[in-house]
């Protein structure tokens, strides 16, 4: 899910979906990058941003006028428990619905240092899911 916003109303931090080629509806992107250029003799002002892309940490460039209707995704963060530790596969415990999910997608500031038993946050974005941070 995503909403209609204009690309001049972003900033630094914002969070965007950038096309990407096997992928139509774009993926979710942080932006890393941003600025702007004045409306020149022959047309609009133009903004140039570079995001990271969330789940898979690639840059993507991308430019176009300022009032250019560009989607925002959706971010749902939620909070679970961790249940289980297999391989590359993470298994939560939601801590509202107590529904279990499993997670293959790890953020680096957290890779390596989970446990069973730990609280985390992860977000569910265009029905993806990524272990973001651990809780405390």
């Amino acid at each position: 899910m995503s909403k209609p916003s204009d690309l001049g109303s972003l900033k630094i931090g914002s969070y965007i979906l950038l096309p990407h080629s096997d992928q139509p509806s774009g993926e979710p992107c942080r932006i890393v990058e941003y600025d702007t250029s004045k409306p020149g003799k022959h047309g609009a002002a133009k903004a140039r941003i570079v995001a990271e892309g969330i789940f898979d940490g690639q840059k993507r460039p991308h430019v176009g006028p300022v009032s250019m209707q560009i989607h925002v995704p959706m971010i749902n963060k939620k909070v679970g428990q961790i249940i289980s530790m297999t391989g590359d596969t993470v298994q939560l415990m939601d801590s509202e619905t107590f529904e279990t999910i499993d997670v293959t997608l790890i953020d680096d500031e957290v890779q390596g240092k989970l446990e069973n038993g730990q609280n985390v946050e992860y977000w569910v974005v265009m029905d993806k899911t990524k272990i973001m941070r651990i809780k405390t």
